[in-house]
C-alpha cells in the first residue's frame, strides 16, 4: 500500500465506519446469528484493496474491545484475523475476472463467508464449549446477508458510480 495521504484517510474511514457500525448495532454484532453490518465493508476491499484491508483490520479490533465474549482478547485477536484474511482473499479473487468480474467477485465475497464463518464461528465454539456446527451455522447465515447480499451489492454500486479522483 502506497504510503499517500488519500490511502491513509481511505483507511481511517474504514476503520471508523467499521467500529461504529459494531458498536452502533452491538445488539446483533455480537449474538448467535451474528449480523455484523460492518462485515458489508469487507468486499469493498475488491475496489478499494489495502485501505479496507487494513482498516476491517483494525477497526475490528477496536470494535471487539467491547466484546462481550468470556475472554476479549481472543475475540480482538482472532476477529482482527479472521477480517485480515476475508478481506485479503476477497480482494485477490475479485480481481481475477473469472468468467467476468461479476463472477470473481461473488466468489470473493463467498470466501470471505467462508473464512469469517470457519475463524469465528471455531474459536467462539471453543469459548462458549457450545457445538461447532451451532457456531458455523450463527455466524454463516449472519456473514451471506452481510458479505454475500449486502456487500455484493455495495461493490456493484461503487463500480457503477466509480468516483474518479480530483486533480489536486
Amino acid at each position: 500500500m502506497k504510503n499517500n495521504s488519500r490511502n491513509l484517510a481511505l483507511t481511517a474511514v474504514f476503520a471508523a465506519l467499521y467500529a461504529v457500525l459494531v458498536l452502533a448495532l452491538a445488539g446483533i454484532s455480537f449474538q448467535l446469528i451474528q449480523l455484523r453490518i460492518a462485515d458489508a465493508l469487507i468486499p469493498l476491499s475488491i475496489v478499494f484493496g489495502w485501505p479496507v484491508i487494513v482498516g476491517v483490520t483494525v477497526g475490528g479490533a477496536i470494535a471487539n474491545v467491547a466484546s462481550p465474549m468470556p475472554s476479549v482478547l481472543t475475540d480482538i485477536t482472532f476477529g482482527s484475523i479472521a477480517n485480515l484474511i476475508a478481506s485479503l482473499l476477497a480482494w485477490r479473487i475479485g480481481r481475477l475476472k473469472l468468467k467476468g468480474n461479476a463472477a470473481s467477485e461473488f466468489i470473493g465475497c463467498l470466501t470471505a463467508t467462508a473464512v469469517i464463518t470457519f475463524i469465528v464461528g471455531t474459536y467462539l465454539a471453543l469459548l462458549t464449549q457450545m457445538e461447532l456446527w451451532v457456531w458455523w451455522l450463527g455466524i454463516g447465515i449472519g456473514s451471506i446477508i452481510s458479505i454475500n447480499i449486502l456487500g455484493y451489492t455495495l461493490v456493484q454500486i461503487l463500480k457503477r458510480v466509480r468516483l474518479k479522483p480530483t486533480a489536486t
